[in-house]
């Protein structure tokens, strides 16, 4: 999750404008970029609890020690909460969960050496304060309770409006991790068919990438307990938007979609102003209960975008939702994976026609069976999701080769695939991996993962 958005603060007068908000996104292949988040558990490498915001070992102290580099601080009520440094971010989840969001870059190569320079800084400053960071879909040890809440004004009005919605809102809050990927369209029709393609696919990434076996200690059942605790978190906000793969889908049917997707704030001269279960159609009349006769601007639309948690999210890029965090080669990975599929035109055309054919009960079903399953999920043509995985990666592999982004050694950006076919290749998942060792070498101990899994 973002901090406030900023920029031109200019009054919506009518909702084509909030159209244009999302036209203003296409942009020429040339001005295609990759922009990577990812989210990692903080812990005290002694006692291996979650890390609270003051204290010599704590988000507090991580966020000062990582100014050395050149981050500069930004701040919230007096509190540093987010670091800055050309065109990117290292900002804080609910619980503590740092989050490096990255700069628009134009290769994979750029990417993961974004990746390993980020992990690098966290790691010296880390090791001087005591602290780790640990790369899974989900926190394996500590609960809600035991998890210090960030000083973000948001995450105070989140933690009282989510129970409302579902019962596991504040496990997505505050024990979970993700690692997604932006990316950018050339035009609407261009919007609609990576939308399609990459919606319809979340739950084979869901597959690759599953790495959260463990809930408090133990395993929970699932191979993807983070994809589980997003089917009941809040559906006004969530899913896998059948509307998306209907005849006449477009940019305006999204505003229409987020329009009727309750607020949850309004942020106003360094202040979050609690608005939730409010309608940004009455706020666009003047008849918001929480600012009675004001009008939002583009930069309130910019912020309740980023309260939409669907597997794909639109705003004025395409933001892939569907993984689970994980460890640093598989940071490079899931860009590798989207970016094969999605900006070759003959991938993209390969990997629609896989999935155009399934209909909205098959793209739920696999999105549920995934979770438990993962590869050995079937899909609607009977094969599993494995077996689809490997179609699916020979597509991207093919995409990155077409693309013909070379590094300095004249290698192109196939190789960050491996990972994932070395996991299609075995049919071991991460979590799959885990729980072999969790029922074997760790005696039942899930505490190893803190030393072996971490960065």
């Amino acid at each position: 999750m973002s901090g406030p958005a900023t920029g031109n603060a200019i009054e919506i007068a009518n909702k084509a404008q909030l159209v244009e908000f999302a036209e203003s996104g296409n942009k020429p292949k040339s001005d295609w970029r990759i922009g990577t988040e990812h989210e990692k558990f903080g812990f005290n490498l002694e006692t291996l609890e979650n890390l609270p915001y003051e204290g010599p070992s704590g988000i507090k102290a991580m966020l000062e020690g990582l100014q050395r580099f050149g981050w500069q601080p930004q701040s919230e009520e007096g509190k540093v909460i987010a670091l800055t440094m050309d065109g990117y971010s290292v900002s804080l989840e609910p619980g503590g969960q740092l989050e490096l969001s990255g700069a628009p870059l134009e290769t994979l190569h750029q990417t993961c050496t974004e990746v390993h320079t980020h992990l690098a800084q966290v790691r010296e400053v880390g090791d001087e304060i005591g602290v780790g960071f640990l790369g899974l879909g989900f926190n394996p040890k500590w609960t809600v309770e035991q998890t210090p809440i960030m000083p973000k004004g948001r995450y105070g009005i989140m933690k009282a409006y989510m129970p409302t919605r579902g019962q596991h809102g504040l496990d997505m809050m505050f024990r979970s991790c993700t690692v997604q990927v932006n990316l950018d369209y050339g035009s609407e029709a261009d919007m609609i068919k990576k939308f399609r393609t990459s919606l319809a696919l979340q739950p084979l990434a869901t597959a690759l990438f599953a790495n959260s076996p463990f809930t408090e200690g133990k395993p929970n059942g699932h191979l993807s307990h983070r994809s589980h605790i997003w089917t009941d978190t809040d559906p006004d906000r969530t899913g896998m938007l059948p509307f998306v793969f209907e005849d006449g889908f477009s940019f305006e049917q999204y505003v229409d979609y987020a329009l009727d997707v309750p607020m949850y704030f309004v942020y106003r001269n360094g202040t979050y102003i609690d608005v939730s279960g409010q309608s940004f159609r009455d706020f666009m009349n003047g008849n918001l209960p929480g600012l009675p006769g004001e009008r939002p601007n583009l930069v309130d639309w910019d912020n309740h975008l980023t309260t939409l948690f669907p597997e794909v999210r639109m705003k004025r890029f395409l933001e892939m939702r569907g993984a689970d965090g994980g460890p640093w080669r598989r940071l490079c990975a899931l860009p590798a994976f989207w970016v094969g599929l999605l900006y070759d035109e003959g991938a993209l055309d390969a990997a629609w026609d896989l999935v155009k054919g399934w209909s909205t009960e098959d793209r739920h079903t696999m999105r549920t069976d995934v979770i438990t399953h993962a590869l050995t999920t079937k899909t609607p043509d009977g094969r599993t999701m494995r077996e689809l995985a490997a179609s699916v990666l020979e597509i991207a592999s093919a995409g990155l080769k077409a693309r013909k982004r070379l590094d300095s050694f004249g290698e192109d950006e196939v190789h960050f695939l491996n990972a994932l076919k070395t996991t299609v290749e075995t049919g071991v998942t991460p979590a799959d991996e885990m729980l072999a060792r969790f029922h074997g070498e760790w005696n039942g101990n899930v505490d190893p993962v803190y030393k072996e899994y971490a960065y």
